[in-house]
């Protein structure tokens, strides 16, 4: 048998494309982005209405927007903004979340006569990585506006919130509130054998029964297992416009791919290894200390 950290998941991981639209992009699931929403974005007043936008108005950047999504909110005081959401690791990272706000500023304009006046946008990324700067590395989460020389906001209908997962290091007993309780969740999912007591409400019960991947369907598993494979090759195991044909890195993919259960022919599919090859490291993964 693996070891505790080398057996099956039995929640998807969060940061893959699939999971991270299976728990926030599907409208069965409203309840919970409203909920992790106002949590997480630093407003006055909470949603209370919330829609999905178009996602795909630019189709070059198709790929890049699978798990990116235009939200268009209303809060109890009837004012309305918009939420562009996403999961990243990918370079220029900081480029790309300028860019990336400029599509739903350019989707409100109009047709003939027009103000110019725009709706709000929080801009909200949810990293499980560190960004390369020394002084960010040391926080967790970061709210950026665009402000003047003096540090008095310009502007504030552009608003950047960033939170770098890595760095979210709260234990169970820690917990304090409702946004402890989701970046935990959100940290620890792929760990989880069952729900913690501090998570134990309906909420995230639910949550939980969205992320158990035993309650997928064949072709649901399959899309999951694809995307899984994604996320590993994007989070750096390998960089295969460099590393490919080094077979040193290919063994690291096939242990990632292992501790997620892949099929052994799917591995040497992927891999390019041999099935004596992966066999072997399987053996290796089970009698290691």
């Amino acid at each position: 048998m693996l070891d505790s950290k080398d057996k099956k998941a039995k929640y998807i991981n969060p940061y893959t494309d699939f999971g991270f639209k299976r728990l926030f992009g599907v409208e069965g699931n409203i309840d919970l982005l409203l909920d992790f929403l106002n949590q997480v974005l630093p407003r006055k007043y909470p949603i209370v209405e919330l829609t999905f936008g178009n996602t795909e108005n630019i189709p070059e950047l198709e790929f890049e927007r699978k798990a990116i999504f235009d939200i268009h909110c209303k809060d109890k005081t009837g004012d309305t903004f918009i939420v562009e959401m996403q999961k990243a690791k990918i370079k220029f990272f900081k480029d790309r979340a300028l860019f990336y706000i400029t599509l739903p500023i350019r989707t409100q304009a109009q047709k003939g006569t027009w103000n110019f006046e725009l709706e709000p946008i929080y801009y909200l990324a949810i990293l499980d990585f560190e960004y390369d700067e020394k002084e960010e590395r040391r926080k967790f989460e970061r709210y950026v506006n665009l402000k003047d020389q003096d540090g008095d906001i310009f502007y504030d209908k552009l608003n950047f919130k960033f939170l770098q997962m890595p760095l979210f290091t709260k234990k169970e007993n820690e917990l304090v509130s409702q946004y402890d309780k989701w970046c935990f969740f959100l940290k620890h999912l792929e760990e989880f054998d069952e729900i913690p007591a501090i998570l134990n409400e309906p909420i995230f019960q639910k949550a939980f029964k969205t992320a158990e991947i035993a309650k997928f369907s064949k072709e649901e598993y399959d899309k999951y297992q694809e995307s899984l494979l994604n996320y590993i090759e994007l989070k750096g195991v390998v960089d295969t416009s460099k590393e490919e044909g080094k077979t040193e890195e290919k063994i690291e993919i096939a242990k990632e791919m292992i501790k997620e259960n892949f099929p052994i022919q799917q591995i040497a599919r992927l891999t390019k290894l041999s099935i004596d090859t992966i066999e072997k490291i399987i053996n290796e993964m089970k009698n290691k200390p």
